[in-house]
């Protein structure tokens, strides 16, 4: 039942469950209701993951859900406007590789359930996040740091259903629909929305064998993409893209946009083996192709328009940013401290990139800004008109050779 950390003084009378319609958060949603006898709300999310929500509306009916405890929204223009953009100022990657799809999209979930049980006057939410992964502590961080008087329910951590074979049976039971290509367990697990899609388990669970290519889903092979580049041109305004090819579009639009490019040219495929924040290793085929563009733009324009120190200290930011997103803390001080310095940061990253799209690439060739800091004068190796005293350079180095050379001396007298 719920732990004894967070349990309250009875059971929950209202549950908000995040709702897929799939066959997990179904046996979740029947669970509840007989488990605790509660009366459940669903809340499903559309974050662009491709595919028709209308029919977990259908399920949740058919389940015995009333039509007003059935939330399904469009959100978005909200995850890419205050999530995925934010997170991409900082050009966080996860152990220097994952563009952390899935990590950044649990903080807006997390913030629909607990705002939509206030709405409904409910106690506890509910996930349908594993006991073995990131998710669940991705969701309950942000929980609770939202609500801390919120009861957080999760069945795979209560139930005795660890199997796929018991899962079925309950179904059945519970005249729960079975689709017949779950009736076998699945090849893989997948998890997706508008930045990525994420694949992991059965064949993929030995990291010595090659993903299969049925897995990949958002991008075609880079040996098959289109045997001439494409280019593009992405503007950019403090730090977020306003605009493809000189049209201005919404931040979600955007993003599929860039996706779109992507795709057609095999951009954005990785195979990581990553540490979970529970403990374990765990390999993952992630297809980020939009965003994997984004990235490669974003430090192109910051290359020049960003001081020096300003980047090179954003960049020994990163990682700890970039762990923070992963472990759930978005929620959390310590990212907040750390994204309104990097929001400081992108101040002048206003400009435009041209990138070469070419064979699962995405490449820099030209960026441009009234902001930039760049200088031909200074740079030229041709006659610069005295713009650069190249004799001030020596002193320039024997000042920090200094240090250098009383060690160096030092280690010679003491040998």
């Amino acid at each position: 039942m719920i732990s004894s950390n967070t349990a309250p003084q009875s059971a929950p009378k209202k549950v908000v469950l995040a709702y897929s319609g799939g066959l997990d958060t179904s046996i979740i949603l029947k669970w509840l209701q007989t488990e605790y006898g509660c009366e459940v709300i669903t809340f499903t999310a559309d974050l662009g993951q491709g595919e028709e929500l209308e029919p977990a509306r259908k399920k949740a009916e058919m389940m015995g859900i009333k039509p007003e405890n059935i939330h399904i929204e469009d959100l978005r223009e909200e995850f890419v406007r205050d999530y995925v953009f934010p997170m991409f100022r900082a050009n966080a990657q996860y152990e220097g590789l994952y563009l952390l799809g899935t990590s950044i999209a649990r903080p807006l979930i997390s913030k629909r359930l607990v705002e939509i049980a206030a709405e409904h006057g409910a106690d506890a939410v509910s996930h349908g996040a594993t006991g073995k992964g990131n998710d669940q502590v991705r969701f309950e961080l942000a929980a609770y740091a939202l609500n801390p008087e919120i009861v957080v329910i999760a069945p795979w951590r209560e139930w005795d259903l660890g199997s796929r074979t018991k899962l079925l049976d309950f179904a059945e039971k519970n005249q729960i629909p079975i689709a017949k290509d779950k009736r076998g367990e699945a090849p893989f697990s997948v998890d997706a929305n508008l930045l990525h899609t994420s694949s992991e388990g059965k064949v993929l669970e030995d990291p010595a064998e090659d993903a299969p290519d049925y897995v990949y889903q958002r991008t075609v092979h880079p040996e098959d993409a289109p045997d001439t580049p494409e280019f593009i041109e992405i503007e950019f305004e403090k730090g977020d893209p306003i605009a493809i090819n000189g049209e201005k579009m919404s931040p979600a639009t955007i993003l599929t946009e860039l996706n779109e490019y992507g795709r057609k040219h095999g951009i954005g495929r990785l195979d990581l083996v990553e540490g979970r924040y529970v403990g374990m290793k765990s390999r993952g085929i992630y297809e980020t192709p939009g965003g994997t563009i984004l990235l490669d733009a974003h430090r192109g324009i910051e290359s020049i328009t960003m001081d020096r120190g300003a980047m090179h200290l954003k960049d020994e930011l990163m990682p700890k940013y970039a762990e923070l997103l992963y472990n759930g803390y978005w929620f959390s001080p310590e990212r907040e401290m750390l994204q309104a310095a990097i929001d400081l940061s992108q101040e002048h990253v206003t400009g435009t990139v041209r990138m070469k799209l070419y064979k699962g690439l995405a490449r820099v060739v030209g960026r441009w800004s009234d902001h930039s800091l760049y200088s031909e004068e200074h740079v030229t190796f041709e006659e610069d008109m005295g713009a650069y005293d190249q004799t001030d350079a020596a002193g320039f180095i024997q000042l920090n050779a200094l240090r250098l050379k009383l060690i160096a001396m030092r280690n010679k007298r003491v040998k």
